[in-house]
């Protein structure tokens, strides 16, 4: 039944890619696949597999690989994507030789690709249960590791029904989860090589926040020192709860919408500016640091409010002003999410009102206190958050306005939230190193 369902998969996609861009890149990005490994493929080397899904489970394969790749330099790493989302915007990631899309899991492309690949070893990130892969991979013998995996009773896995495809589970060499949940589900059917080890991803945002850089443009546009409230992955249910309660309110806001293409940025922009608020785009904004004529209106403004000329005197000063003057800065592009957080007093993280949040450790690593909405019993990084205070579960615009109103009069209570936040972040660090521990090379 599963390979029926998996060749009539494969069909769906040839089919949708007709009519959806999202799922043409899908299904080219997987034909191209076997053309990659054909080229890059070094049959003299030995690799270690990483499979993620998309972005999400990028991040939390990435401190492993990039710790594999200090102490095992031995080791070349071909890093796969199921989704268009996590495969472009890091398919050009310098920590993996080689990087493409995983086929669709019939049993030929998975023997199509196995025959190419020959992994030493291979890390399936967080909810990857391919049948086919999975079962080949056991059968060669090849040391397969579930990274960050996590597991809830009503999953197919362990129900009546679900004990045939439940048997992908007995492929893995050993299962790194999340919680003690996960673990007593796993041995409940008699899966005992599980151990606690929490999530990769406490590392890393923990690595970003190290990291981090601070743009002049952000730099320029929290220069007034008002309170900011950041947005992550908006979607239009979260932005129906929050933009109303900004019309009269003297906040800066930063919103980085979880799709971004020309329209919604249009339709993002307008809602702003309906409320009454000045909207800049991120791009625009950093464009105009070595082109001012992108925002010469502006800078016409700025010298006509002083009584000066059309000249350009103290242009840096002025760029700041004007960049200051924005009441709303939407991130139209990726990859600086993770460090805008930082500029925050306050976070929400989108996604709680459909498809279930997105990260929430990528802001509460920076010490303020989160928003996120009613879909997230699967994340167990939410359900710690509510419990220690550092997350704030909303379920209408009437919820979040009592709580941002108590922020606004009680900033201390922003900050002993905050503290919260960043305390639980720092105290599940260390997935990493257990994982490279336990596993054998």
């Amino acid at each position: 039944m599963y390979n029926i369902i998996m060749y009539a998969l494969q069909l769906g996609v040839a089919i949708a890619s007709l009519f959806n861009e999202k799922v043409r890149k899908m299904w080219r990005g997987e034909r191209e696949s076997f053309r990659i490994l054909k080229e890059k493929v070094d049959p003299s080397a030995k690799y270690a597999w990483f499979h993620a899904a998309s972005l999400g489970e990028f991040e939390q394969g990435r401190p492993i690989m990039e710790r594999l790749r200090q102490e095992h330099p031995e080791y070349k790493i071909l890093l796969t994507f199921y989704s268009p989302s996590g495969y472009e915007v890091r398919k050009n990631y310098a920590g993996a030789d080689i990087i493409c899309y995983m086929p669709i899991d019939t049993v030929s492309n998975a023997r199509r690709f196995l025959r190419l690949v020959h992994p030493s070893v291979a890390f399936f990130i967080k909810y990857e249960f391919w049948y086919n892969f999975l079962h080949i991979l056991k059968h060669r013998n090849v040391p397969t590791y579930s990274v960050s995996s996590i597991f809830r009773p009503n999953q197919v896995f362990f129900r009546w029904y679900g004990r045939n495809y439940g048997r992908v589970l007995r492929c893995f060499t050993k299962f790194f989860v999340q919680n003690e949940i996960s673990r007593d589900l796993l041995n409940g059917i008699g899966i005992r090589d599980v151990e606690i080890t929490g999530d990769t991803r406490f590392d890393r945002v923990l690595q970003i926040k190290e990291a981090a850089k601070t743009p002049k443009t952000m730099n320029d546009f929290t220069h007034d020192n008002r309170p900011v409230f950041i947005i992550g992955s908006s979607w239009e249910p979260d932005e129906d709860i929050y933009i109303p309660y900004f019309a009269d309110k003297n906040w800066k806001i930063v919103v980085a919408p979880h799709v971004v293409n020309e329209q919604r940025i249009d339709l993002l922009k307008k809602r702003f500016e309906t409320i009454g608020k000045k909207v800049l785009t991120y791009t625009l904004a950093d464009e105009a640091q070595d082109k001012p004529q992108l925002l010469w209106p502006e800078f016409q403004k700025e010298q006509a409010a002083e009584g000066s000329g059309l000249g350009m005197p103290n242009y840096p000063d002025m760029l700041t002003d004007i960049i200051n003057g924005y009441d709303v800065l939407i991130i139209n592009c990726y990859g600086l999410l993770s460090s805008i957080y930082g500029y925050g007093s306050v976070a929400y993280v989108g996604g709680g009102f459909g498809v279930g949040i997105h990260n929430l450790p990528e802001a509460a690593v920076w010490d303020i206190p989160v928003f996120f909405g009613p879909n997230n019993e699967r994340f167990q990084e939410a359900q710690d958050l509510k419990q220690n205070g550092g997350g704030l579960e909303i379920h209408n615009s009437e919820e979040f306005s009592i709580i941002m109103d108590n922020f606004s009069a009680h900033p201390e209570e922003i900050r002993k939230r905050g503290d919260a936040a960043g305390q639980y972040v720092k105290g599940r660090a260390g997935a990493t190193e257990k994982i490279l521990s336990a596993v054998k090379f």
